[in-house]
């Protein structure tokens, strides 16, 4: 019986002593041994970013389907299962189809060094190359330079989402250096759009787009996106047109909507009537990103009245779009539940939520090597003057905090796609 595509998954990991090493050379070496794959593709859009990228690649999707046309999806990571990364024409590829893809390029690969992402990115550009679609919605995996997925060469626009401190280790300690590696999806004779950006960052970007002689969008120059009472407006090249708000949780959300919808509505290459753009944004769906739990184990640990969120927000930025959403939920009562991962700081997540002046339980994320244990983050967040406390495991975390939030109150668990997935995987 041939492998399942887990057993195939476990040891392409094995291939580089370093699950992460940013460069092309392999990748493009073995893209090479494939036929050049990356070189058949649908017309692709390019989304880099630091937060909001998933989100922006949900919208994007959601739009184009709604459009009734085939779209190929590539994300990362996923929270469940490694099918989530590679959506083929509107559906996550088959287990039968993910394995036999993988078995051919572990054999072509033959045992050489490669990377994780290399290898299963090269994999869905097979896919993609062998399966008829309008349009491939590309996320990269880190930065942009060096990332696996800037070997497509002139992709049909590049999309770049809020940039801010995130993977220092590998991109980069300032925002202009990090920014730099995200402005290499930025190409010649391909249409840039960006959203609001940081001004050390904007800079790098637009310094990127003359360097490229390149028209870059930016978000308040080029175009813009506002609430509207329960509409979106958003304006390109001076015309305002509204739209329905996105079916995603949170202001943040909105500004994600609107750089997808400025993004088609910039191109000039597929058309999408005014009808779509509120079919999907009705309809976007993106798991991990305040998303309510409807059942399950932990939902059956609430009392009545009481409601069980999850998001994947890890870093800053994200904890501020956190704190920013959690307050249009007051009066309600709020519980936070906090997991994190080592190649996390502690502090720059924590700090914003002290903002809320709502009580957090810190966790150990199960069955994750990498977690910061419950205790080291109890320490950062009381020298922050959080009201912290750390549970000795996830279910008595939400035990606890069902106790604790009272009749009507709200959890939300966050600080990590990794607690999030193990959530949806266990628990969901």
């Amino acid at each position: 019986m041939a492998d399942s595509s887990d057993a195939t998954l476990a040891r392409l990991l094995d291939l580089h002593p370093r699950f992460i090493d940013l460069r092309l050379d392999r990748v493009l070496a073995f893209l090479d041994d494939l036929g050049g794959p990356q070189n058949k593709l649908p017309p692709v859009i390019h989304v880099a970013g630091t937060n909001g990228k998933g989100s922006v690649v949900a919208c994007l999707r959601a739009i184009l389907e709604a459009a009734g046309l085939r779209v190929h999806c590539y994300t990362s990571p996923h929270l469940v299962r490694f099918h989530e990364r590679i959506v083929l024409a509107g559906l996550q590829i088959e287990e039968s189809n993910l394995r036999e893809l993988l078995d051919e390029c572990e054999q072509i690969n033959a045992g050489r060094p490669i990377t994780f992402f290399e290898i299963t990115t090269a994999a869905a550009f097979l896919a993609f190359s062998r399966e008829p679609a309008d349009v491939v919605v590309l996320e990269t995996g880190l930065g942009g330079r060096l990332d696996a997925t800037n070997v497509v060469t002139k992709p049909l626009m590049s999309v770049l989402t809020p940039i801010d401190i995130d993977h220092e280790y590998f991109l980069g300690d300032t925002l202009e250096a990090i920014a730099a590696e995200k402005a290499a999806i930025i190409k010649p004779d391909v249409p840039a759009i960006s959203s609001l950006q940081r001004p050390k960052a904007a800079g790098v970007l637009k310094d990127r787009a003359a360097e490229v002689g390149v028209k870059l969008d930016f978000q308040d120059e080029n175009w813009s996106v506002s609430t509207v009472g329960q509409t979106m407006a958003v304006r390109v090249n001076g015309r305002r047109r509204v739209f329905e708000p996105p079916a995603l949780e949170g202001d943040h959300q909105v500004r994600n909507a609107g750089l997808a919808v400025a993004a088609l509505l910039t191109q000039d290459r597929i058309d999408i009537p005014d009808v779509a753009f509120n079919k999907g944004l009705r309809s976007v769906r993106w798991p991990g990103r305040f998303q309510k739990l409807k059942s399950g184990p932990l939902v059956d640990l609430l009392r009545e009245g009481q409601s069980l969120w999850i998001d994947g927000g890890h870093n800053a930025a994200a904890a501020g779009a956190i704190v920013a959403t959690l307050k249009t939920w007051r009066p309600t009562p709020i519980h936070l539940i906090v997991g994190m991962l080592k190649s996390r700081t502690r502090e720059s997540f924590l700090k914003p939520l002290g903002t809320l002046d709502a009580p957090v339980t810190l966790v150990a994320i199960p069955d994750e090597e990498n977690t910061w244990q419950a205790k080291a983050l109890l320490r950062e967040a009381e020298k922050l003057g959080l009201l912290a406390r750390a549970a000795d495991g996830f279910e008595a975390a939400v035990t606890e905090a069902a106790r604790s939030v009272g009749p009507n109150g709200r959890i939300l668990v966050c600080g990590s796609l990794f607690l999030c997935g193990h959530v949806l995987r266990n628990h969901a």
